[in-house]
């Protein structure tokens, strides 16, 4: 059974571009109000006129996941301008490979803070409204869903920091998963391997070139993760799905 997600709100992070970008579209598409939220405002507009112009209600919230305060602020007005809360998806992240010895010590800080950072500092700020939303119509169930990497599984020479930054991702989720599940707060890990995405782009083109093992392979594209996104938190009540493991077919890591 697949519900609509009339007249419920949902917050989607690093909304700017690719899996962010196609998520805010898809759960739009499906009916939620959705306030997306990334630090390129100019992108945000213009996915913000493509979710009008089809119907549906978007909100533009310029913010830096990282900072505390501007994530507090991004769900507080999320709430106060769209009325309530029911759905997060977590997907502000950066993939910085490289191997350990003698790494550039500023792409290990970049990638902690926000494959970290800026995910918990979203759902800390999210918490309460979606406990509340759980207890309230129309759907009694809310929704946060974090999005990590087949790195959160496996670990490789060339990505331990970023494979730590996921796996924290992966345990993080599974422990608030237990807190909340009885009181309707569905926890999810979504796990793409290749995508067709800007997140490459921010590897040295040397690393990207000697280490990306996936780079010949047909990736998927941003519009498979989100409707694996859309799938998961429109399931009925009683159904959560907490774990999703995307490859493309060619990936064989």
């Amino acid at each position: 059974m697949t519900e609509r997600l009339d007249g419920t709100v949902a917050l989607v992070t690093g909304a700017s571009s690719g899996i962010g970008e196609a998520t805010a579209r898809e759960l739009a598409a499906q009916g939620a109000a959705v306030a997306v939220a990334a630090r390129r405002a100019d992108r945000l507009d213009e996915l913000a006129a493509a979710i009008r112009e089809q119907g549906g209600t978007a909100l533009v919230v310029e913010t830096d996941v990282t900072d505390r305060e501007q994530a507090n602020a991004a769900v507080e007005r999320t709430v106060s301008e769209l009325g309530r809360l029911d759905i997060v998806v977590n997907n502000a992240g950066v993939m910085l490979l490289g191997p350990i010895v003698d790494a550039p010590i500023e792409e290990w800080d970049r990638m902690i803070e926000l494959n970290l950072r800026g995910l918990l500092n979203i759902a800390h700020a999210s918490l309460p409204h979606l406990l509340s939303a759980a207890e309230q119509g129309p759907r009694r169930v809310a929704d946060l869903v974090n999005i990590s990497s087949v790195a959160g599984r496996v670990a490789n020479a060339g990505s331990g920091v970023y494979n730590l930054t996921k796996f924290g991702v992966g345990a993080f989720s599974e422990a608030l998963r237990k807190e909340v599940t009885t009181k309707h707060v569905r926890v999810s890990l979504v796990e793409p391997g290749a995508v067709d995405t800007e997140l490459g782009s921010h590897v040295r083109p040397e690393i990207w070139q000697d280490g990306a093992a996936f780079k010949d392979v047909e990736r998927l594209e941003a519009q498979d993760i989100a409707e694996s996104i859309a799938f998961i938190v429109t399931r009925a009540r009683r159904v959560a799905i907490n774990e999703v493991l995307i490859r493309p077919t060619e990936q064989e890591r």
